[in-house]
């Protein structure tokens, strides 16, 4: 039906790429940052712990392998003899290796090409294991962090899975008896990790003795720069509860928010949603929360202007119902047969008027619904009203106006809308205007492509040759049920409606539609009256 409400839909253009769609939402970048960050901080302490821990065994092994071959060296220039025989000379063997300072992170063990074992570091230095024992409770305070220190290094000694040895220590020796350095990484007498490097000790190209150097604290020092990593760690799923925290914060509970004061704006029965809080954010929330606020207020315009307009259509109905009923009990009481035929006549006559006022409304409730749900697209405007144009030319009658095309059409007079409810608001502009004008008159269209800073404007005109329009009613033409008729005009002949249907359909499509005079040379000299109408002009 007619209403006041604006009922402009939106721009209906090329759909954003998706990539431009995402780096310009305000929450979509807060989600890349936020889970960005988290994971970004994962990596770098992931590949840093990776990198350290190989550059950390292959350091150990390049240092052990200098000191292997160090020590070698050395037990093969004082501890062995070459004649009669090449021989070990196990004695000083011993000797030179418990005056070596060696660091005491190393062992290093001597065997003969047989796999005896000759001499041990820790045995020759009186070397034993040592384990820290956690100590006594001193306090509630001191107690929690050594509680927390240790499931830190729980948490630092974890392995996802096992490590694989190089080989064994029975293969190491093996292997470097027949002439080869072994370097790699194997299980020692307590199951730890050891890097160990083992190597031959030749006397006159004969394999006299194996020497090997291991080191055990590889584990310790992977434990320690896995504790050093944990900071990361716990920094980063810090960020990972925060950002999560903020999303549910600027996303989840507005947006439930939002879907609450729907809910009570169905159950309560009110019109209009009021989100003032949510409506003056700067994002996507904030766009929703105006474009319901948006559309239950054209919803409430709605539901008036539908209030009004039956308010108006009962109150024209009535008229003509009010004279029929009197006409109808005047007739059972006057007995000339003139007056009954004059009585008869008035009846006709108003059901006529009632007939046009129910044909109106019923186009105007279509036109409405066909506005509304129909989907928009292209309309050449200049192309439509020079058809629209001449089809009145084809059907004219001797003694009616002629519609004239002014020019030929604008081929870039391109607008969005639907091409039937279009034409009709033209079609009630040129039939007003044809009412107006005298017999033989002239009922001028024209259409014009202009442009502004905001973009181009689309401008059709249609022009009439009659009395004009009063200046106090240029805007009340466009009430419904308005009509100002010369006299003469048959009353009743029309129903008011078809310049506010015009208005109706031209504002649902962003348009705008004014009336005007056409002035003569003296100051109130009116040569007619136009109305105009204007669209923007479809982009692209």
């Amino acid at each position: 039906m007619a209403s006041d409400t604006d009922t402009t839909k939106p721009d209906l253009g090329k759909p954003e790429p998706t990539w431009r769609a995402l780096w310009s939402s305000p929450i979509a970048r807060r989600i890349f940052l936020g889970n960005f960050v988290g994971l970004l901080i994962l990596i770098v302490g992931a590949s840093l712990l990776s990198e350290m821990r190989v550059q950390l065994i292959q350091a150990k092994i390049d240092s052990l392998t200098i000191q292997g071959e160090v020590v070698a060296n050395v037990l093969a220039e004082t501890a062995t003899l070459g004649d009669p025989a090449p021989q070990l000379l196990e004695q000083r063997a011993r000797a030179v290796l418990r005056r070596l300072a060696l660091p005491t992170s190393t062992r290093v063990r001597l065997y003969t090409p047989q796999g005896e074992l000759v001499a041990d570091t820790n045995v020759l230095a009186d070397r034993i294991t040592q384990k820290t024992l956690p100590g006594l409770p001193t306090g509630d305070r001191q107690s929690a962090e050594a509680e927390v220190k240790s499931a830190l290094a729980r948490i630092a000694a974890f392995r996802l899975r096992p490590w694989t040895p190089d080989f064994t220590a029975s293969e190491e020796r093996a292997r470097a008896a027949a002439g080869e350095l072994v370097a790699g990484q194997r299980v020692g007498e307590l199951g730890e990790r050891v890097v160990s490097v083992s190597l031959p000790i030749q006397r006159v190209e004969a394999v006299i003795g194996v020497l090997t150097v291991e080191a055990g604290d590889v584990e310790e020092i992977i434990r320690r720069e896995r504790q050093a990593m944990l900071p990361f760690f716990i920094g980063a799923w810090a960020v990972t509860v925060l950002a999560s925290f903020l999303l549910a914060l600027t996303i989840a509970i507005p947006l439930r928010r939002l879907s609450e004061a729907a809910d009570s704006l169905r159950l309560s029965g009110a019109t209009r949603l009021e989100l003032p809080g949510q409506r003056r954010r700067h994002d996507e929330i904030g766009d929703l929360a105006q474009s319901l606020e948006a559309m239950t207020g054209s919803l409430a315009e709605r539901i008036d202007a539908n209030e009004r307009f039956a308010a108006d259509v009962s109150h024209e109905i009535k008229n003509p119902l009010t004279s029929i009923r009197s006409a109808v009990e005047t007739t059972r009481s006057v007995k000339d047969e003139d007056a009954r035929t004059r009585l008869l006549a008035i009846i006709a006559q108003d059901v006529g008027r009632l007939d046009r006022l129910v044909t109106d409304i019923a186009r105007a409730s279509r036109l409405e619904a066909e506005t509304a749900r129909g989907a928009t697209g292209p309309v050449d405007l200049g192309r439509l009203l020079a058809d629209l144009s001449d089809t009145y030319g084809q059907t004219r009658r001797d003694g009616e106006p002629v519609v004239s095309f002014k020019g030929p059409p604008p081929t870039n007079a391109i607008v969005l809308g639907q091409e039937g409810p279009l034409g009709q608001v033209f079609r009630n502009l040129i039939d007003n205007a044809k009412s107006f004008s005298p017999p033989q008159g002239v009922v001028t269209v024209e259409v014009a492509v202009t442009s502004r800073r905001d973009g181009g404007l689309v401008r059709a005109v249609v022009a009439d040759q009659g009395p004009g329009i009063l200046p106090a009613n240029l805007e009340s033409v466009f009430q419904r049920f308005y009509t100002d008729r010369p006299k003469g005009t048959a009353f009743g002949g029309n129903s008011g409606l078809g310049l506010s249907i015009a208005r109706q359909i031209v504002e649902a499509y962003k348009g705008r539609i004014w009336a005007e005079n056409i002035q003569g040379v003296e100051a109130d000299q009116r040569l007619g009256a136009r109305f105009i109408v204007e669209f923007p002009l479809a982009e692209g």
